[in-house]
């Protein structure tokens, strides 16, 4: 069953119930029946009606605990949350198939107001990587958060980059919101890097990207600091690249910043220089983002 057919399949009383253990779940790894009869005010007979039905859409997970039957909420529940509140504020309107898989994310189509078509990102941060994990938890300032919370805050760190690098004109998706671990952003109809694209101008797209690692550089004041090929969308019409999957930025001043700006570099000049046949000199590249004025030139 599609993300979006749950989504049609839920009441009222299911989001209540959903919400009610987000909400509990802050303080505890699983919700006892009795507390969320509590909290949503429905009696335990109904509760456990409703409660079926999520457990059986996967929307929740049931342990039974020293005799007691508990409760949590799987992302999948958590993605439906989200996309209520999305609904609710006019960002989304409908959402259909995926359309990718990510490290760390998945993709889906979906419907702006006026028939518009976006991107919906629901970040899945501890699927597979250790790193981010640890970076996150430098984020949340040595607090141990779960998954729902850091994938949260991961979202939440990818808007307002996408915010401050669109403002200043970088080739990225224009973000159009945010809830929870989900970001809207604009739909790019494109290739990602990685699956080698036939570049009539591969030296052109090479130049965009090292401009908007310029500008989110100098006027950002950003690095993305895991660039690859997995995160370059290249636009099918006129070849534009854009850059995605922000949330593990540094800013400018971290003590990271210089190494992490030079891998972003040297690994897309290798890269191109590897797959399309380029001689572009990795540290000429660096020092000429480094000095960036208004635009590379090669």
């Amino acid at each position: 069953m599609s993300i979006g057919v749950i989504y049609k399949n839920l009441l009222d009383e299911d989001f209540k119930v959903l919400s009610a253990l987000e909400r509990v779940l802050l303080n505890r790894e699983y919700a006892p029946i009795q507390l969320l009869e509590k909290n949503t005010g429905i009696h335990e007979e109904k509760l456990v009606l409703i409660l079926r039905k999520l457990h059986g859409l996967k929307l929740v997970k049931k342990e039974t605990i020293m005799g007691e039957k508990c409760f949590r909420l799987t992302f999948l529940g958590y993605d439906m949350l989200a996309i209520k509140a999305l609904a609710r504020a006019n960002i989304i309107e409908a959402i259909g198939d995926k359309i990718g898989v990510g490290k760390e994310s998945d993709i889906y189509i979906g419907l702006a107001p006026g028939g518009l078509q976006v991107a919906v990102k629901f970040l899945r941060i501890g699927r597979t990587s250790f790193r981010q994990t640890k970076r996150v938890r430098v984020w949340t300032r040595g607090k141990i958060a779960d998954w729902y919370q850091q994938s949260k805050i991961c979202a939440e760190r990818e808007f307002k980059a996408l915010q401050a690098l669109h403002k200043v004109g970088a080739l990225v998706p224009k973000p159009m919101g945010f809830n929870r671990h989900v970001v809207v952003i604009e739909f790019i109809d494109g290739l990602e890097l990685y699956e080698r694209p036939n570049l009539e101008n591969p030296l052109g797209v090479l130049s965009k990207i090292l401009e908007t690692i310029s500008i989110a550089y100098h006027k950002a004041q950003i690095v993305h600091g895991d660039l690859s090929e997995y995160n370059i969308l290249v636009r099918r019409e006129d070849e534009t690249p854009f850059i995605i999957d922000w949330p593990q930025y540094v800013y400018r001043d971290d003590p990271s910043a210089p190494e992490l700006l030079k891998r972003d570099v040297f690994y897309v000049v290798r890269f191109f220089n590897r797959v399309y046949r380029l001689s572009v000199n990795p540290q000429e590249s660096l020092n000429s983002v480094l000095n960036w004025k208004e635009t590379l030139n090669y």
